[in-house]
Formats: C-alpha cells, sequence, structure tokens
C-alpha cells in the first residue's frame, strides 16, 4: 500500500496542502511547532479515524473555520482508494472509502494499515495501563476484525453494567445477562492478546538488540486478571462491593503489558536512552507483526524519533528503516542532517519538505 496523494484542508495549524508522496522516503523537517507532526497526524487519522494525540476533535478544526477535510489517494498494487474524512463543527465526521460513507466507522479500521513512532510514545513506559492496553488492541484491530467486535461488545456491556450501578439497580437476573456477555466477550479477547504477545515478544526483543547492539534483553509480560479466575464468578461475588463504588473492578479492561529490561520493569530502571531504544524497537516489531500478517505492508511514520540517542543508535535505526521490507515511510526531523543521511543511507527516492508555520513547501532534490 501506497500513499500517492495527501490532501489537507484547515487540519490543526496547517490551512492547506497537497503533497505528491515518493513510494519510499518523505521528509519533512523545520522548527519545532510548525506542523510537522501535524502532518503525520493527518495520515493516522485517515487509518485510525481519530487523532494520535487524542486531540478533542473540535480543536482539530484550524482557529474559526467551519470544516475540516482530509484526502487521502492510495495505491493497492495497481488498485486505487480514495479515503475522505470531513469534520464539520456541530456534525458527526464523516469519512468516505471510494465517495461511498461507512455506516460504522469500525468497518474501516484495518484498510490501511500503519505504525507511528513518535515523542507521545513515552507514555507507554511512563503512562497508566490503558495506554499499553490501547497499543495492543490497536495491533490486533488492525488485522483481527473478530477481535475489534469483540472489544466493542465488551466496552458496551460494561458500559451498562457500570450505568446499572449508578442507577443502583438490583436487577440480578440483568446483571447475570451482562456478566455471562463479558465473560463471553473478554476470554475471546484474553486469548487472542496472549497470542499476540507470546509471538510479538520475540521481535521486540530482536529489534532492540539490533539497535542497541549489546546482550541486553528485553521482554514483554502480559498481566490479567483472566489468567487466575472465571470472569462471571468473580464479577458476581463483587456485586456489593462494586455498587459502592459504582463501577466494574474486574476484567479485561483492568490487563496491562508490562515491558522488562534483562527481567525487570524497564520503568524502573531503564535510562533515558534505553526507554527511548525499548520504544522504537516496540514499534519497529509491531511493523513487522502486521507486515506479515496482513494483506499489505504498513506506512511507517517517524516523528522526530531521533532525539536524545547516541550517533550509534542514530545510525543503527537508520540501516534498519532503509531496508527493503520497510516500504513507504514518512520522516520529521529539525535536524537536516540525519535527514540527509537517511536518504544518503537508503539511497531510494525521496521527497524533501521544509514545514514553516503550517506551511508546506517541496525542495529540489539539489537543495
Amino acid at each position: 500500500m501506497i500513499l500517492n496523494k495527501l490532501h489537507i484542508l484547515n487540519y490543526k495549524n496547517i490551512v492547506q496542502a497537497d503533497i505528491a508522496c515518493s513510494s519510499k522516503m518523505n521528509c519533512f523537517f523545520g522548527n519545532n511547532g510548525m506542523g510537522k507532526t501535524n502532518l503525520l497526524d493527518a495520515i493516522y487519522f485517515l487509518s485510525f479515524c481519530k487523532s494520535h494525540v487524542h486531540t478533542p476533535e473540535l480543536s482539530i478544526i484550524h482557529r474559526n473555520e467551519d470544516v475540516c477535510v482530509l484526502q487521502g489517494e492510495y495505491d493497492f498494487d495497481g488498485n486505487g482508494e480514495v479515503v475522505f474524512c470531513s469534520i464539520r463543527r456541530g456534525q458527526r465526521k464523516q469519512f468516505k472509502r471510494n465517495l461511498k460513507s461507512y455506516d460504522k466507522l469500525s468497518e474501516h479500521i484495518g484498510l490501511l494499515p500503519l505504525v507511528m513512532v513518535s515523542p507521545s510514545d513515552s507514555e507507554l513506559i511512563r503512562g497508566g495501563s490503558e495506554d499499553r492496553r490501547r497499543f495492543m488492541d490497536m495491533i490486533i484491530s488492525q488485522h483481527d476484525k473478530a477481535y475489534l467486535h469483540a472489544l466493542i461488545q465488551y466496552n458496551k456491556v460494561l458500559m451498562q453494567r457500570n450505568q446499572l450501578f449508578r442507577n443502583q439497580s438490583c436487577d440480578e437476573a440483568l446483571f447475570d445477562v451482562l456478566e455471562m456477555q463479558m465473560e463471553m466477550y473478554g476470554t475471546a479477547i484474553y486469548e487472542k492478546r496472549v497470542r499476540m504477545i507470546r509471538e510479538f515478544t520475540p521481535l521486540f526483543d530482536e529489534y532492540y538488540r539490533a539497535i542497541c547492539c549489546s546482550s541486553e534483553t528485553v521482554g514483554l509480560q502480559y498481566v490479567s486478571q483472566l489468567a487466575s479466575f472465571r470472569l462471571t464468578d468473580k464479577l458476581a461475588s463483587d456485586r456489593e462491593k462494586e455498587r459502592i463504588v459504582g463501577h466494574t473492578l474486574s476484567g479485561i479492561h483492568k490487563d496491562d503489558m508490562e515491558m522488562t529490561l534483562d527481567g525487570y520493569l524497564i520503568r524502573q530502571t531503564g535510562s533515558q536512552g534505553q526507554n527511548k531504544t525499548c520504544l522504537i524497537a516496540l514499534k519497529l516489531a509491531q511493523f513487522t507483526f502486521l507486515a506479515t500478517r496482513g494483506a499489505t505492508k504498513p506506512i511507517l511514520l517517524l516523528d522526530d524519533i531521533f532525539d536524545k540517542l547516541d550517533a550509534e543508535r542514530v545510525g543503527q535505526i537508520i540501516r534498519l528503516v532503509s531496508h527493503e521490507q520497510f516500504g513507504q515511510i514518512f520522516i520529521t526531523d529539525t535536524n537536516r542532517k540525519y535527514l540527509d543521511r537517511i536518504l544518503s543511507v537508503a539511497g531510494q527516492d525521496y521527497t524533501l519538505y521544509k514545514v514553516d508555520n503550517g506551511e508546506v513547501t517541496p525542495l529540489d532534490k539539489t537543495e
């Protein structure tokens, strides 16, 4: 899959941009706060129907404008796909594929597989379990529609059960029905997360070792309550306690994914460089995992990833992403020399753009 053209109107600080993309390397440079990340976020939005940084949708629309529009023209081995998105104040956002609107946005997930590496990924280490669950869900949902369906249904049932607590309901029969549904969907989610972690961990470790050229070993540990009890039994026994707190205390919505370095939690022992290397390795492993399971290679977005890394690790990352297996790549950086180095090592076709106050200017390859 290749993104051939990207059209942006009133997306954050980008008033208008029409970008012709290389099938290999696409580089954007400029100072911080100029809009480089917003460009990558627009590509991300077209894949996931939302912003990478969880921006409220009304604040996505540029200043006092009424509408924001994104459009991507993609190529799937000679077959064209046009994805259109509009966000209008006071209305629901609209997504279309080849001029046809989706009945449900969930139908779109997985069509345009994508992996983004950005500074905000540090929350995968420092943040709460919700960030790490979201990471697992994003990986599996892009290639497994049944998983996405189970996840959506589980969350709906969870909300219904929590609403019963808030309403002080004593309808035990209704609780029984909801809890059986939670166990059915929750078990399916749990089993697929277990399988994903088992298959994903060797890739994660392989990329970490390749980047840092050391004998350090990284790993992933999936922590879930479902490993130790049957969910319906736990939910039934905890109802009275949960009536007091007003929400459900057990289930796959409490799961976590712990990252380790030589057997210790990296959030407790990792240096700044180790943490960043860990996150980049995690995302490159995500790319390979998706590429081997889907019908097409994901797009790879690298947003200002070289800061706080030594020259050796930067060089290793450049060599890795320059490999043929990494299809189309979009890269941002404030440091032009990193981009020039990437392009020199890759020896592939590329585009180069300067971003300044939301204006995107193509540069000649000799500049």
